[in-house]
């Protein structure tokens, strides 16, 4: 009985060292999955299949060297953005400005959304208040005086120049 305990005991812990162990060729893979190659290609730097790529091995041994280092993954991927800029990462680190580029777009078409609903809601409660339109062809008439000048002014016979 004691030796089966001990044989579970020895299997659990070296199933938990086992789960919790990671190599270096699964670090680098797993951060050079979050570069961009800088060759010009677009691909993610451990996909690159550029034939002859000049620059895909040289970040690729930097980033072996980073990690061998022992570094943390930001430390590496900060030493990657300072040395190659911002467009070295496939996607952006979470944080300062880069919260506010996630962010401020979808906020400014919530706003939009919700300032021409409020608009419209104002349009309407402004025109509620007048009058419908009379039936067809019994629009409104101009005042009297006001057919007398136009009648003057449009009549074509009479007209002299001033």
């Amino acid at each position: 009985m004691l030796r089966r305990c001990l044989h579970v005991l020895a299997i659990c812990v070296f199933a938990l060292t086992v789960l919790g162990a990671s190599s270096d060729d699964t670090r680098v893979d797993k951060i050079g999955h979050k570069l961009v190659c800088q060759c010009g290609c677009g691909q993610i730097l451990m996909e690159c299949n550029h034939v002859g790529c000049p620059v895909s091995p040289v970040m690729i041994d930097e980033l072996k060297a980073q990690v061998a280092a022992g570094l943390a993954e930001t430390v590496v991927l900060k030493f990657f953005i300072t040395k190659y800029g911002p467009i070295s990462l496939a996607a952006p680190m979470r944080g300062g400005f880069d919260n506010v580029a996630w962010i401020v777009p979808f906020a400014v078409l919530l706003l939009a959304t919700v300032g021409v609903a409020f608009l419209i809601r104002y349009w309407r409660k402004r025109h509620a208040g007048l009058p419908a339109p009379s039936s067809v062809g019994t629009a409104a008439l101009p005042l009297p005086s006001v057919q007398d000048r136009i009648r003057r002014e449009t009549d074509y016979d009479n007209w002299s120049e001033k």
